[in-house]
């Protein structure tokens, strides 16, 4: 197998045992890149000349005979959500398409602790606000299994990566899904932790209250130890929460033996594929037959998440991106001669259509006639949303929720693009895990008979991801989606 297919950890057991170089490493992956990328377009930026030098430090850090870190020698590229200091991040916006940070995120500087190698940054949906990568400045991103597919969103460019042996394992942000869609759309894990679990300082926001940042990899071990690189308290993040991050690795392997599972009828209603359907319920026959007790439960509130989510994802983000005005940094309209309409010029040039739609969206709901209305219902609806799940862990009826995660495998490119309704439905099956900040993860269960990737959503009671991970794991080892490839 060439190493660009191979993970996270088995890569760390190479290096480690100093059976290839982070060089030989970073070479095969550039190649693949070189190879690959004109097909499926991951790519905002490439750092081809620091990942080089990147991975000189990690030789020589290798050679010294000091104990790896886990990410020692690992290339990996970024969604371009991340503040990386000195390297562009555009956040696949023309507002920011020539922004370079003066410092780094917080998941970031994280990972520059243990001599990791940055690839570049990644495609995604402009401003993190789509569902299938398509509303990119820089162009759509294609989905590695089918190239006339969309690879999911926002966080597309992340799972074509991953799944095109671009990268070895990546950072994205999920505000509504946007890990778990194109996850399970690419057929990769995407883990979404509880929210607070991961600092979102550096991470240019979407809406605030529901943004959290996760690991995109190809297997759940290699999810487990890049979460394990990124988890921990904050003080430059307000949200970021105090509380002790465990071994997330020591969970893999335990049995699921009398691990009660949550199968919400509400997931398994009209508009769920039928494809998509079979290869869930086969995931959850087998996860009874590894030991696990399944029980039908009821989110009642469920069918409400959607408008929930459409009222205050764009009400903080016409918050949020107000910031981009022309005046201190990004890109700026040089016609104008008066304030108001440097304003207006630059805005209405930088942004795209989706990201005007969200932003005139969210100042409606703000106004005065109509706050009362439309956002503090919606943040009532909240509420009971989360009261659902929370009522569910807290009576201890069950350990686990489990279901799909899109309604259906990866749909054609351009399908939905005229209809931002039914592209607002394809993260219904997410959305109420964002709204209620609970972790959730996607993990590949199939395949749909046109060859695309079908994904289970794994859903867990807050700050614990390490049981979400012990039933991924369980489930992965019985089975070898996981380690099928595209062809490219």
């Amino acid at each position: 197998m060439n190493l660009y297919d191979l993970t996270l950890h088995e890569l760390h057991d190479k290096l480690s045992h100093k059976e290839i170089s982070a060089i030989e490493l970073t070479q095969s992956l550039l190649a693949r890149i070189e190879h690959v990328e004109p097909k499926v377009g991951a790519f905002v930026t490439q750092t081809t000349e620091q990942a080089l030098a990147q991975a000189a430090v990690a030789d020589k850090s290798i050679a010294s005979g000091t104990p790896l870190k886990t990410l020692t020698g690992i290339p990996i590229a970024l969604k371009d959500i991340f503040l990386t200091e000195g390297v562009r991040t555009t956040c696949s916006s023309k507002i920011l398409a020539d922004f370079v940070p003066p410092y780094s995120s917080t998941a970031v500087e994280n990972m520059n602790q243990a001599d990791w190698i940055l690839l570049g940054k990644l495609n995604m949906d402009e401003f993190a606000m789509g569902s299938s990568n398509e509303t990119s400045f820089f162009g759509k991103t294609k989905n590695p299994w089918n190239l006339e597919c969309v690879p999911g969103g926002s966080s597309g460019g992340s799972a074509a990566a991953v799944a095109a042996g671009m990268t070895v394992a990546t950072l994205g942000t999920d505000t509504g899904g946007s890990i778990r869609q194109p996850a399970a759309l690419c057929g990769i894990v995407g883990l979404k932790p509880t929210y607070g679990r991961v600092s979102r300082y550096g991470v240019i926001a979407f809406a605030s209250s529901l943004d959290q940042v996760g690991p995109m990899t190809k297997d759940v071990r290699d999810a487990a130890l890049m979460l394990q690189a990124i988890a921990g308290h904050d003080p430059k993040d307000s949200t970021s929460v105090a509380v002790p991050v465990p071994d997330y690795s020591a969970a893999l392997g335990k049995d699921i033996k009398g691990l009660k599972l949550g199968i919400p009828k509400e997931f398994f209603a009209q508009g769920l594929g039928e494809e998509t359907k079979t290869a869930v319920e086969k995931a959850i026959k087998q996860l009874e037959e590894l030991g696990a007790i399944i029980k039908e439960v009821s989110l009642p509130h469920t069918e409400y998440a959607v408008p929930t989510y459409y009222i205050l994802a764009p009400a903080e983000a016409s918050s949020n991106l107000a910031r981009y005005d022309g005046i201190r940094y990004g890109f700026r309209d040089q016609v104008p001669t008066e304030l108001i309409e440097l304003y207006k010029e630059s805005r209405s040039q930088g942004f795209g259509d989706e990201v005007k739609r969200r932003i005139m969206i969210g100042t409606y709901v703000l106004s005065a006639g109509y706050y009362d209305a439309y956002y503090l219902k919606a943040q009532k609806a909240r509420t009971l949303i989360r009261n659902d799940y929370m009522n569910l862990f807290d009576a201890d009826e069950v350990d686990l929720i489990v279901g799909p995660v899109s309604p259906t495998p990866a749909f054609r490119l351009g399908e939905k693009s005229d209809d931002p309704l039914q592209m607002y439905l394809s993260d219904i099956m997410t959305i109420s895990v964002n709204l209620a900040g609970l972790p959730g993860m996607s993990i590949p269960c199939g395949f749909s008979q046109a060859d695309l990737p079908i994904g289970l959503q794994i859903i867990g009671k807050p700050f614990d991801e390490e049981t979400m991970l012990q039933a991924a794991y369980a489930y992965e080892q019985a089975n070898d989606w996981h380690l099928k490839r595209p062809t490219l």
